[in-house]
């Protein structure tokens, strides 16, 4: 399959997960599937700038990276659909919440660092396209604590992908209150 095609299957799929909750970008009325396509789009410009790199996967896990997280989505249906590598890469990008909030990012770090590099990319990209002006309704020290969440993930991850770690040093540079 080509990499337009994988794109559209896999959008779609996950437009219709995020649409069933009405999910929209936390402080918008824009459909959540505007970050999940942001997040693809810092995907396919890495690609073009990081050799030995496997866009489809990384695709697939770009526009369906909170599919667990935030859907009635199971770990089998991701599976069934798109392979076991794709879900074991979403399962990595997922927090747990069984674990304590303060513990989630941590934990979850760790399991991306034992997935390939494009898992690490998408973690990258997607903590790049939320570096936006924060919704209206965050605390200064929400904030605050997501640009250090944003410097502890570009401190582990950083070396999975040059292009993406340069990128989100960028947007952590230039994000504040």
């Amino acid at each position: 399959m080509n990499i337009q095609d994988i794109y559209q299957k896999t959008i779609q799929f996950a437009a219709r997960k995020h649409t069933d909750k009405n999910q929209t970008i936390p402080g918008t009325d824009l459909p959540y599937v505007v970050h999940l396509s942001n997040v693809a789009m810092e995907i396919l410009v890495a690609a073009a700038n990081t050799e030995n790199f496997d866009t489809a996967f990384a695709l697939q896990m770009a526009l369906l990276h909170d599919t667990l997280e935030d859907t009635d989505l199971t770990f089998e249906q991701l599976e069934s659909g798109f392979g076991n590598a794709v879900a074991k890469g979403v399962l990595a990008l997922t927090k747990n919440p069984d674990l304590e909030k303060c513990q989630r990012m941590g934990d979850s770090l760790k399991r991306i660092k034992q997935q390939p590099k494009e898992v690490w990319a998408v973690k990258l990209a997607d903590r790049i396209t939320n570096l936006q002006r924060p919704p209206h309704f965050w605390t200064e020290e929400k904030i605050r604590k997501y640009k250090k969440e944003a410097e502890v993930i570009l401190q582990e991850l950083h070396h999975g992908n040059e292009y993406l770690g340069n990128r989100l040093k960028e947007k952590i540079e230039i994000y504040n209150l």
